[in-house]
């Protein structure tokens, strides 16, 4: 997210959080995991800590280390016949993203899964591995065959578009369909970030996860937000940035390229649902038809008054298309076999 930011802010009216639940939301101590920063206690949004309560790591076995990676995520309560979703999240981000929507979708009845990719996160990183596009690719692929070894509906918001897209290609057996929001497909990797001089590269992440910077894209991302809402925000936004390990796999992913899946866009095979707020001051709404247009099977749904992070501004919505798209495609699923 933080990578695509622009300098223009275009006013837009007073955000206000839409999440409806069934059930009554119950606020109560959670207790976290002992591996989570401890600076967990200091967030007041009550969705992040439910969620945050309910991140956990798993051993992923993959080629490039000795060891298992304990990697984080969160697993879901309900186990079914219907496709499962997991949900990725978008640049230098984490699980946490997905504190309004992941309730709701399970309210839908959906399998859900969230994954922190390789590098960003709550994994267990300090004997730290490559975070290039390539890890990536094998750390998640991995983690899904170990874990969930079912094809899967994968969402992939901002820059998490452009991971679904590169683990749908090479990866078709692993995901059966795919949801893209607000989708950062476009740019050619980090750029010339991938060139600098470490020490540069290392000012620049240092820059990242400063507390200014955050608190600015929150005013790009979500115009209107109350002062206190944005700063508690920042503190979950960066909330990952605070293992010793962060800024090495920050430069590590820099200086490696990014990912440039321009050219894999007209290789995705999968259903495509393609989600994009009206109000998108980050990434243009424009590029949600020329995508459309570069995929052989998908369908655009454009979220009015919301921004460039639909799943938190606009979580009700979100998880409606979602459920609503999951359903669809076990009924196509269900027509097929029995023709």
């Amino acid at each position: 997210m933080l990578s695509t930011v622009t300098a223009t802010a275009v006013s837009r009216p007073i955000l206000k959080v839409e999440c409806t639940m069934k059930r009554p939301f119950k606020v109560m101590a959670e207790k976290f995991p002992t591996f989570l920063p401890r600076d967990v206690e200091k967030i007041k949004d009550t969705f992040a800590l439910k969620l945050a309560a309910r991140i956990e790591r798993l051993p992923v076995s993959v080629s490039f280390r000795e060891d298992s990676i304990m990697s984080s995520c969160v697993t879901p309560l309900i186990r079914n016949e219907t496709t499962p979703v997991v949900l990725l999240h978008g640049f230098d981000s984490s699980c946490l993203e997905w504190r309004y929507t992941y309730p709701l979708l399970e309210e839908a009845g959906l399998e859900t899964w969230a994954f922190d990719i390789l590098g960003w996160g709550f994994s267990d990183l300090d004997k730290l591995p490559p975070c290039d596009v390539a890890s990536k690719r094998e750390h998640f692929y991995k983690f899904w065959k170990s874990h969930i070894k079912r094809p899967v509906v994968l969402v992939g918001p901002s820059l998490g578009a452009a991971v679904a897209i590169d683990i749908a290609v090479n990866h078709p057996e692993a995901v059966e369909s795919l949801v893209l929001m607000d989708a950062s497909v476009y740019a050619e990797g980090t750029g010339n970030l991938a060139t600098l001089p470490k020490a540069a590269a290392y000012a620049g992440v240092y820059l990242l996860k400063s507390i200014p910077l955050r608190l600015y894209v929150n005013f790009i991302c979500f115009n209107g937000v109350s002062l206190e809402t944005s700063w508690d925000w920042t503190k979950i936004g960066r909330l990952h940035c605070l293992y010793s390990w962060w800024e090495d796999a920050t430069v590590s992913f820099m200086t490696s390229g990014g990912y440039n899946v321009t050219s894999l866009i007209k290789k995705v095979s999968q259903k495509t649902l393609i989600l994009w707020g009206e109000d998108d001051q980050i990434i243009s709404n424009k590029l949600a038809w020329r995508l459309h247009g570069e995929l052989s099977n998908a369908r655009v749904e454009q979220i009015s008054n919301c921004g460039h992070l639909p799943h938190v501004e606009k979580p009700a919505a979100v998880a409606k298309l979602i459920a609503e798209f999951v359903r669809e495609t076990c009924r196509c699923k269900e027509v097929e076999s029995i023709s």
